[in-house]
């Protein structure tokens, strides 16, 4: 691509967390702690229903946080399990950028900030703290950090100031170099910021310099001189003539005032005039002194409204400007936070050597200047969406996830089937390690695909079965190479030449394909199936159809929140739904039911009886099934029987006390009746409380929030007995799936419980407090989609490749017995595997390499296939063209299930570091290997990897990873094994939540609004929005929204009549519900899960959790904003570099 062309944006990635499905959210409110003024808003002062209160952290509050609790302040003491960062200090922009186009950098996640410690130097780049002490002498800060550039092409001259988009480059106003202060070292200094010249990076690179202009502003007052920070100097800035600095005498205790930079983003500063003095901001918490004083700008720079000088950036496409609204929403402005603690990010300058540090000026890096995902996004769709993707060429990179392409199978698997992180692979191991780009491939064996693509073909060889390579056993596939006139076929894996069996053997044509190519699947496509012979199947014998076992809790707790009843009733109707091969009248599965409390019952319910009849096994240490003929039924023959049981069910347990429950014994029972009946099947088991009768399995509450940010840590993920583990390889022995329901009202141990849902393939629902009326209806539609989505059982799935590289490393729901199959009792249509390959011996760029999966599974009719992928990748020996053909959605898909597999076994702090260590390996070879020479102040990314850093900290943010107050163990445990089998759009729209603003949608069109950036600046209290990351749902509708809207969407006249209790919007006859119903209904059929939908008004007590999914924003857990994470990263790569 040419160099002068705006660079191509590369592909979204990273979704926000989850604020999970009915988990406890914070009621922030409550008594509050000393030293905690309460919070501007009253309405987040009442406790909440239902909500478990968190402890926020002590230090001052500052005004309404913009996304998340203030953190500590400096000396103050971390209260348990509150992570000591210090990077989302309150002196420094709280998210206060809008979000941005260029990467941001990311923080070593590690040592802990402590006050009164001897500062060390480390160049940083950002507001991080917490991330590695600070600066002992900032002398040797030299020449650090001259800035950051953003810009993918070469600007002539250097734009002016602020200007969008210059000749395909960015300009960016102001840098992330914020100067951290502490509690006692005055405020941080107001900063000027001028057109930066833009660098040319040289294939398309993404380009962020942030160059910082010394200046000292007239007004400013430097503070007592015992603040411990030694003399400073700062490289000279090329870019622009520097205004000359005027040291003022500094006077005791005196406070500074720069222009607000520590407001919150919605806080408007005051309007860009260009020569008004500025209001002087509220005295800083945490400071003594008279107010600060008012100082005019500098001459000749107009005020930028985010607080930094420079002139104002025009809106980015579909986003908003920065806040329409009044400052704060409508509620007073608080203090500002005290000003930030010491941090290595004081960048040194020649000319303000002799000056306190806290005279140093600050910029801010414009966040319409850096890489965003929403552009990136929308350039995809624009660029690829028209197009078909035809996947006849080898090691084409496909369009984004985001983008809706059909896809024409050409002898490459569809995007839909594998996705990988590098469509151009490193010939050597060398280069390999030398670039860090871990080489993954995420597959999806089994994936629905849109109407209008064809599903894979049926191959049927007869008794003989597929042709196969003698030495490697690779199925045969478009690879495969025929010679001697199509009598012998060499491996395209193994090179090894085999026999062409006579029933198969075809002549070649004058090119040396045989002349049926076009009329066989397995030679002319990249997916296709094979009916597997008898020696494909256990004993060598056919299978029977599959079983379904309903096994539903009738304790206390189930039965009194309606829970029992609302299952029969769907049941009834359910099973006319059971899944089908495609042309059959009814399902081949036959049906059985069990209810148990600490007890269990079985059900007789064979058609030629006239009542069901139940049978109780109370010896659960010795499980059995107490009878065999009648338990399994087809559901049309035993329709009467079992509706008459489904019906009898509710009442037989309504005057139950029972409370206690068992759990091992009843998957056991389960088990057990699939091997009576000798066929592989699934249980659905429908659960409320902790196992805590005796019985095996029994568990104990083991919840303690006081080990997070421990070593042991690791426990809370990794299940208290091994009497799961051994419990679940006899279930994927047997084909034994488990799909687990869950319904706590309290600790539960879905690290425990998971075990046997997550190694059989099955799947996890959790509705925590379940309420009937709010809750119904979403468990309703994942209980029926679960019921009736494709799966495969008794699975088996080998991946093999061509010599020069093997599958070394497996994530996903499954169990391994060696180290080359993957096991699976069942797999459904949303499951993936990811893959990890790694070298063992080089490989050729004329030969590429190629991948083969290989599935072997049961269908729900009992016929048993094998499904076969194919991939051919390139292969290159310039790490440019590795970087070239990067997909940054599945390395974030990667990295994500690296990490959280890493929890099990090392502390989630080791698991951060390395996630930023190793992303800050791969940029920086980048930066040494490929982009052209340019001064370490820029920041100079991959085109198609520009989103890696705002990707990346999303995940660092993630429940997992960085937990609130307000988050369970149990949420963690879900959420850490739900990602690990999810695919590339679902990890996509998780980490990086979808932002819709409903109020632009155009009613008379089928098309969703433009998405904006997730950060609370991009909204203004007169819309309404609607926010979902494939769990939730939210629609958060502002202050000051037209009552119009308001009755047209929700039917009531005004704001505070709208309820936050509603779980479904109300149908109205009008085209703004319509439009706005249809968008929900849209989304909710893209996902795999039915969303839980959330309403959240502006200035409410759950806007603290619709603010957690901001994920450009700072974090109430301490993660940090898009725009200082990527500064963080620059100081890291810059480190790595030197």
């Amino acid at each position: 691509m040419s160099v002068n062309q705006q660079a191509h944006t590369g592909p979204p990635y990273g979704q926000p967390q989850p604020g999970y499905q009915g988990y406890q959210q914070p009621a922030y409110g409550g008594p509050s702690l000393p030293g905690v003024p309460q919070s501007q808003y009253g309405a987040y002062n009442g406790p909440m229903p239902g909500y478990q209160q968190p402890v926020p952290p002590q230090g001052s509050l500052r005004a309404p946080p913009t996304s998340g609790a203030p953190p500590p302040a400096s000396g103050a003491s971390h209260p348990s399990g509150h992570l000591a960062y210090s990077q989302f200090e309150h002196g420094d922009v709280q998210n206060g950028i809008p979000a941005s186009a260029a990467p941001m950098q990311r923080p070593p996640a590690s040592q802990p900030f402590l006050p009164g410690s001897a500062p060390t130097p480390v160049s940083q780049i950002s507001t991080f703290q917490q991330y590695g002490p600070p600066p002992a002498s900032v002398q040797q800060l030299r020449n650090h950090m001259a800035g950051m550039t953003i810009g993918s092409t070469a600007a002539s001259a250097p734009p002016p100031a602020g200007l969008g988009y210059v000749s395909g480059s960015f300009s960016a106003t102001g840098s992330g170099l914020h100067t951290p202060y502490s509690a006692s070292q005055g405020a941080p200094p107001a900063t000027v910021s001028e057109g930066l010249p833009l660098t040319q990076p040289p294939f398309p690179g993404h380009t962020v310099s942030t160059q910082r202009l010394p200046t000292q502003v007239p007004g400013f007052t430097p503070p007592p001189p015992s603040t411990g920070v030694g003399p400073s100097s700062y490289p000279p800035t090329t870019a622009a003539p520097r205004p000359p600095a005027m040291p003022g005498p500094p006077l005791p205790g005196q406070t500074v005032a720069g222009p607000p930079s520590s407001q919150p983003n919605h806080v408007s500063s005051p309007p860009p005039s260009t020569m008004a003095g500025l209001h002087p901001g509220p005295p800083m918490s945490g400071l003594h002194g008279p107010p600060p004083p008012t100082h005019p700008p500098q001459p000749g720079y107009p005020m930028q409204q985010n607080g930094s000088f420079g002139q104002m950036r025009g809106p980015q496409p579909n986003y908003g400007g920065a806040y329409p609204g009044a400052p704060n929403y409508g509620s007073p402005p608080g203090p500002p936070p005290p000003p930030k603690r010491l941090d290595p990010d004081s960048i040194p300058s020649p000319q303000l050597n002799e000056l306190p540090p806290q005279q140093k000026p600050r910029h801010r890096i414009d966040p319409d200047a850096i890489p965003s995902p929403i552009q990136v996004i929308e350039d995809d769709r624009n660029n690829r969406g028209s197009e078909p993707f035809v996947t006849g060429v080898r090691g084409q990179v496909p369009p984004l996830v985001t983008t809706n392409f059909l896809v024409k199978d050409q002898g490459n698997a569809s995007p839909r089937y594998i996705r990988c992180t590098s469509y151009n692979i490193p010939c050597t191991s060398d280069m390999a390690k030398q670039s860090q780009v871990p080489l993954a491939a995420v597959i999806k064996p089994l994936a629905t695909l849109p109407p209008e693509e064809t599903l894979p073909y049926l191959v049927d060889h007869g008794e003989s079965g597929p042709v196969r390579c003698n030495r490697c056993k690779a199925y045969m596939c478009p690879f495969m190479q025929f010679i001697e006139g199509g009598r012998r076929f060499q491996c395209c894996f193994c090179s090894c030449v085999t026999e062409v069996p006579p029933h198969y053997f075809q002549h070649l044509d004058h090119t040396g394909k045989r002349v049926d190519f076009y009329d066989r699947p397995e030679l002319s496509l990249g997916s296709y199936e094979f009916l597997a012979t008898v020696d494909y199947c256990k004993n060598n014998k056919f299978p029977s159809p599959p079983a379904f076992i309903f096994m539903i809790d009738v304790s206390y707790n189930a039965v009194k929140s309606g829970l029992v009843r609302l299952i029969c009733e769907e049941l009834k109707s359910l099973l006319d739904y059971l899944p089908r091969e495609g042309n059959m009248e009814e399902s081949a599965i036959r049906v059985g039911f069990v209810t148990y409390n600490k007890v269990l019952h079985f059900y007789n319910v064979k058609s030629s009886l006239a009542q069901p009849q139940m049978m109780v096994v109370s010896d659960v240490a010795d499980m059995f099934v107490p009878l065999l003929d009648g338990f399994l039924v087809n559901v049309n023959e035993s329709r009467t029987v079992i509706a008459s049981l489904l019906d009898q069910i509710p009442e037989m347990f309504a005057d139950t006390r029972e409370t206690e429950t068992v759990f091992a014994p009843v998957i056991q029972a389960g088990l057990e009746a699939l091997k009576a009946a000798e066929c592989a099947g699934k249980l659905f088991i429908f659960h409320t409380s902790l196992p805590i009768a005796e019985a095996p399995g029994k568990l104990k509450n083991r919840d303690d929030r006081k080990l997070i940010n421990t070593d042991k840590e690791k426990t809370l993920f990794q299940p208290q007995t091994s009497f799961y583990n051994n419990l679940a390889k006899d279930c994927v022995a047997q084909g034994c799936c488990v799909d687990l329901f869950l319904f706590p009202n309290q600790y539960l141990d879905v690290a425990t419980l998971g075990v046997v849902p997550y190694q059989t393939g099955g799947s996890i629902y959790k509705y925590a407090y379940f309420q009937l009326e709010t809750d119904q209806y979403r468990f309703l539609n994942d209980l029926r989609r679960d019921v009736q989505k494709e799966v495969g059982f008794d699975a088996v799935m080998r991946v093999r490749t061509s010599t020069g590289i093997r599958a070394t490393d497996f994530f996903g729901a499954f169990y391994m017995s060696n180290t080359t199959d993957v096991e699976m009792a069942g797999l459904d249509c949303d499951k993936t595997i990811t893959v990890e390959f790694k070298h063992d011996d080089k490989l050729s760029e004329d030969s590429g390499a190629l991948l083969q999966c290989a599935l072997l599974y049961t269908s729900c009719a009992g016929q048993r296939r094998l499904r076969i992928h194919n991939l051919s990748l390139n292969c290159c020996t310039q790490l440019a063209d590795l970087y070239r053909n990067c997909e940054t959605d599945t390395l974030i898909n990667y990295l994500a299930k690296y990490a959280y597999r890493g929890v099990l076994s090392s502390p989630v702090k080791t698991v951060r570091d390395s996630l930023i260590n190793q992303c800050a390996q791969i940029l920086a070879c980048y930066r040494k290997n490929c982009a052209s020479p340019s001064s370490a102040g820029q920041l100079i990314l991959p085109e198609c990897m520009k989103l890696l850093p705002v990707y990346l900290n999303c995940v660092l943010k993630s429940d997992v990873l960085q937990p609130g107050p307000e988050v369970t163990t149990d949420d963690r445990a879900y959420i850490r094994q739900l990602v690990t089998s999810m695919d590339v759009a679902e990890t996509n729209v998780f980490f990086y939540p979808r932002l819709l603003p409903l109020t632009k949608a155009d009613v008379d069109s089928d098309s969703l609004p433009a998405a904006i950036r997730n950060s609370e600046e991009r909204l203004s209290k007169g819309d309404i929005y609607l926010l979902e990351n494939g769990l939730n749902v939210f629609v958060w509708v502002g202050v000051s929204v037209q009552q119009s809207l308001i009755q047209n969407l929700f039917g009531v006249s005004s704001f505070s009549q709208i309820s936050n209790a509603l779980s479904t919007l109300p149908v109205l006859e009008n085209p703004f519900s319509k439009k706005v119903r249809s968008i929900v209904d849209m989304l909710q059929g893209q996902r795999s899960r039915y969303m839980k939908l959330i309403i959240v008004k502006q200035e409410d007590k759950l806007e603290m959790l619709f603010k957690h999914f901001l994920v450009e924003d700072k974090s109430l857990s301490g993660g940090a904003s898009y725009v200082d994470f990527l500064c963080h990263m620059h100081k890291e790569i810059r480190q790595l570099l030197s």
